[in-house]
């Protein structure tokens, strides 16, 4: 790519067909299926040109306008013409092709304008209620953590400073969560908390919506280990809040209550020192069942902490997990084990018995949490699984089959593993620089679909997944490079091999966002 040059992009391309149109309501959209892409890759359809034109019928110049685009990040305009379907674009093929893989990064993010000072770097608090219980976690409770961690993932690429609450001390969860490979910080939660919990009792004691704290006439007809009662259905009213559960009204404020609103507002602290901002957002990510206890101590922060980051917590809820055929409640590192003897039975089935070394352990491990994080994040996260707990159940060769993708990155490291090792047998020459390979020569359809479905959007993908987390679904490849060595051919053995080479590194990238190593074998 030339110095200077964009990386181009699906969101610039679509900004500039759409001033090229005047501006006007959003009118194109990108195509993405393969039948479509054989016709055109943009199209603003009839029904939105008949809303902006009169009769649906764009000007001469207008259309001009659409074939000679240009701009940072914007692909070039090969043709564009009127159909019964709306206008249609197609762009430059081979020019996108040698744009998007000379990339000195497989897949960097749009560069930001340069500024006269470094602005404050956004910080979150990301929230987890699902660890606070006791005993062995349950495989419904597994949702809203993964998503929690992938979602630390994704905001710590795009420059966002991420705390984590709570921190675990117990050791069995502890467990579960490494063979899971969650990221996520152990032991106590940083300083002695007492000082905080006082400091909030103190505040309890001042709260007009209170009552029965101390040695008032209430606090006789409280439990032993509540310390008073607060009435949040009047505080919710008072303050105008919305989307809180109608049901919410009084809580009973216990110390481990206060323990974890404690916690909270010492990472919302340390999140805004490290931030070096004046506040911070909280995300408390959670499932459907723990929302309304959540709810219950959001608002008894609100009370006792009016600071302006009580005021930016969201919430991120996951829908239910649903478990079918345990003979018994079954806990989450149960479903790890079961999960991982599937994976061992698939790779004897595919492989043949395996050798027990420390290799074969760590692949199995690996695919085990491939299989429960695509499990548990393939589906929209307000959405319902189900989880089939029989010994036979689990598929690994759908494309939300974790198992699935880390074969194809597996694939991957052996195709080019295979072309170094012909290299070094003088089979084939060494790969030539990006800069001398003739990408015109990439032509399949299967070709054009991984770049413009995959590779062209996969930054932007990874922006709009910090804001709303969404899974990365797999893709298999097809493209064959193992074939007997015809030097007319090399030239697209060349290009092919790196656009796989960009798949690669997009499959990598990917595979990072949820804390998986890519396998060079399986």
């Amino acid at each position: 790519m030339e110095a200077g040059e964009a990386r181009p992009g699906v969101v610039a391309t679509l900004r500039a067909l759409h001033e090229a149109l005047g501006g006007r309501t959003a009118l194109w959209v990108k195509e993405s299926s393969a039948r479509n892409l054989r016709h055109r890759d943009f199209l603003a359809p009839r029904a939105a040109l008949r809303a902006a034109f009169p009769g649906g019928q764009v000007p001469a110049d207008a259309v001009e306008l659409v074939t000679s685009l240009c701009g940072a990040g914007v692909l070039a305009v090969r043709a564009a013409q009127q159909t019964p379907a709306g206008l249609e674009v197609r762009v430059r093929r081979p020019e996108a092709f040698r744009r998007l893989l000379l990339c000195s990064a497989p897949c960097p993010a749009p560069a930001p304008a340069p500024a006269p000072a470094p602005a404050p770097a956004p910080s979150v608090v990301l929230h987890c209620p699902a660890l606070r219980g006791p005993g062995a976690p349950r495989p419904r409770l597994l949702r809203p953590l993964l998503l929690a961690d992938h979602l630390a993932q994704l905001l710590r690429a795009q420059g966002v400073l991420v705390h984590l609450v709570p921190a675990l001390a117990e050791e069995g969860r502890r467990d579960v969560l490494r063979q899971l490979r969650v990221d996520w910080p152990a032991g106590p939660a940083g300083p002695d908390l007492s000082d905080a919990v006082s400091a909030l009792k103190r505040a309890l004691a001042r709260a007009p919506c209170a009552a029965g704290c101390g040695q008032g006439p209430g606090a006789a007809a409280l439990p032993v280990d509540v310390i008073c009662k607060v009435q949040l259905k009047g505080f919710v009213e008072q303050q105008g809040l919305v989307g809180y559960d109608p049901n919410l009204d009084v809580l009973l404020v216990t110390e481990e209550k206060l323990q974890s609103v404690a916690e909270l507002q010492q990472a919302a602290l340390q999140c805004t020192a490290g931030g070096q901002g004046s506040c911070c957002s909280i995300v408390h990510v959670v499932s459907c069942e723990e929302e309304f206890q959540q709810q219950q101590l959001d608002l008894l922060w609100r009370i006792l902490d009016p600071g302006p980051h009580t005021a930016l917590q969201k919430y991120l809820v996951c829908g239910p997990v649903k478990v079918t055929n345990p003979s018994s409640p079954i806990r989450a590192d149960q479903y790890l084990q079961l999960r991982r003897h599937q994976m061992y039975k698939a790779s004897v089935m595919k492989y043949g018995e395996l050798a027990q070394d420390e290799a074969w352990t760590e692949v199995i491990d690996t695919l085990t949490a491939a299989a429960i994080r695509f499990e548990m994040l393939s589906t929209a996260h307000r959405s319902q699984i189900t989880l089939d707990l029989q010994d036979s159940s689990i598929s690994t060769k759908g494309t939300k089959s974790g198992a699935f993708v880390m074969y194809n990155c597996a694939r991957l490291a052996t195709l080019f593993d295979t072309f170094q090792q012909a290299v070094e047998q003088g089979t084939y020459p060494p790969l030539p620089p990006p800069s001398e390979l003739n990408f015109s020569c990439l032509r399949e359809e299967g070709e054009w679909l991984l770049l413009f479905n995959y590779l062209l959007p996969f930054p932007e993908v990874l922006q709009q997944a910090a804001q709303l987390p969404a899974p990365t679904k797999g893709i298999r490849i097809t493209a064959n490079t193992e074939a007997e060595p015809f030097p007319h051919l090399f030239e697209q053995m060349f290009a092919r091999l790196r656009l796989l080479a960009a798949v690669r590194d997009m499959f990598h990238s990917a595979l990072d966002m949820l804390h998986l190593p890519p396998l060079s074998q399986i």
